[in-house]
């Protein structure tokens, strides 16, 4: 049964869930959610189990209406709310009823926003998952005006039993991002110098990774030689460092292999924070402790 049909789907909206795992072998990576635990939250709210499909969208701008009674939650990045033209809270039960129209405003901080509804969007799954990977072209496609979704059945789902989640509020400013170097650290001239002053996202920046540039006089990471590194495999969170000496951190879409050293990972607690990072926002790395 059809439960919401969307009027605008904002700058980009997509369905996804935690991805999909275990399929390295045939060159697909995991995809899924880029700020997962935005998406886990919003899930909970609901009643659903954390890996449940929903939707994540830029900077917010999604509208839909509901064709039928639904649970919503939106979490993320912080962008107004209103059903019906009416305000609502970040991170809060929403109760739609038939007609009424839920509408995200323009995030003031973050940038990926994500609606679940209760039951999980229901869209056929590909290798076991229903995320859109934008660079393999895995999934459902992205989310357009008119667009109609289901969901899945909710007999098994708990009833919600808050109404609202305390949640901090999104950091606009400085961003702190722990990291453990190598496995190719050895590849610079001084690998320390990730840790020495601040970065500053790039406007090249999507779900595959995150474009960073020194700010201010930061020793730049040099590589020892101009030797060719043999392809190897990349996980979540890599900072693979370009001819040039600017590090891409990757992302939920990244390529599973690649050529270029890896200086040091972003630890996994810390990559939703790099999915909200803006263009023009700074963050430092620090050492991990292990």
């Amino acid at each position: 049964m059809t439960v919401v049909r969307i009027l605008d789907a904002g700058l980009l909206s997509t369905i996804q869930d935690l991805g999909r795992p275990g399929w390295f072998s045939i060159g697909v990576g995991v995809s899924g959610a880029a700020d997962r635990g935005s998406l886990k939250l919003a899930n909970r709210l609901v009643g659903n189990p954390e890996h449940a499909a929903g939707i994540e969208t830029l900077l917010g701008g999604l509208e839909l209406v509901a064709e039928a009674p639904v649970l919503l939650a939106v979490t993320g990045a912080d962008a107004p709310i209103t059903v019906d033209g009416v305000a609502q809270a970040r991170a809060s039960v929403l109760a739609l009823r038939t007609g009424q129209r839920l509408k995200l405003g323009m995030a003031t901080a973050g940038l990926r926003v994500y609606v679940a509804v209760r039951g999980g969007i229901a869209v056929d799954p590909v290798l076991g998952s229903r995320s859109r990977d934008t660079l393999a072209g895995l999934g459902p496609e992205p989310l357009t005006e008119g667009a109609r979704l289901s969901v899945g059945p909710t007999e098994n789902c708990p009833w919600p039993n808050v109404e609202v989640a305390p949640v901090p509020p999104i950091d606009s400013g400085l961003v702190t991002v722990r990291v453990l170097l190598g496995p190719r650290d050895d590849w610079f001239t001084d690998p320390q110098s990730l840790f020495t002053g601040r970065w500053q996202m790039t406007d090249r920046a999507d779900r595959v990774g995150v474009r960073l540039a020194r700010v201010g006089d930061g020793a730049p990471l040099t590589r020892i030689n101009d030797k060719e590194l043999p392809t190897e495999g990349v996980p979540l969170g890599a900072i693979q460092v370009q001819p040039s000496g600017e590090p891409v951190v990757f992302l939920a879409d990244h390529p599973i292999t690649g050529g270029y050293p890896v200086v040091g990972t972003v630890v996994t607690a810390d990559v939703d924070l790099l999915a909200q990072l803006r263009p023009g926002q700074q963050l430092r790395f620090r050492p991990a402790t292990t």
